[in-house]
């Protein structure tokens, strides 16, 4: 009987050395990328910047901003080979733990009404919508409005 190996999942800190992994990521998976400004301006701000490896490959990452007691989660991305495994899942209830942990008991986001899988995954953890940016993408041929949702994150973290 052989034994069957689990692989080895971490949430680490974002660093910079992580910047070129997550833009590989970011690229693949964004119509409209984050450029490496935008991670190290994150980083330099001191955002809570994260990345998910598994046997040291990244998997995924997240960018949250913490105002007072509202979080923000700026991004959140998984590498498209590893989509529908549950690291989407996975990222946001360490973001959720990790605006706790700092305090929010609110957190936001914004997500583009064609991306259902994103929202899909929102409202499996409690997200609502509270309000539209409108133009708020960039889009192909113009601009795609933002859904804004949020969740009390006074109760737990499903």
């Amino acid at each position: 009987m052989s034994a069957v190996l689990q692989p080895h999942i971490e949430m680490l800190p974002m660093a910079l050395y992580d910047v070129d992994e997550v833009l590989a990521i970011e690229y693949a998976v964004c119509p409209f990328p984050w450029g490496r400004g935008n991670f190290t301006d994150s980083l330099a701000s001191g955002y809570s910047c994260w990345v998910c490896r598994v046997d040291g490959e990244m998997v995924g990452y997240f960018v949250l901003m913490m105002v007072i007691d509202e979080a923000h989660l700026l991004t959140i991305s998984v590498a498209k080979k590893r989509q529908g495994m549950g690291f989407g899942a996975r990222l946001l209830r360490h973001a959720m733990e990790t605006a706790q942990g700092g305090g929010a008991k609110r957190m936001f986001l914004e997500v583009r009404p064609s991306n259902e899988k994103a929202q899909t995954l929102y409202r499996h953890f409690g997200f609502r919508q509270i309000g539209v940016r409108r133009d708020y993408y960039p889009a192909v041929g113009g601009r795609e409005n933002a859904l804004v949702l949020a969740r009390e994150l006074t109760e737990n973290v499903a």
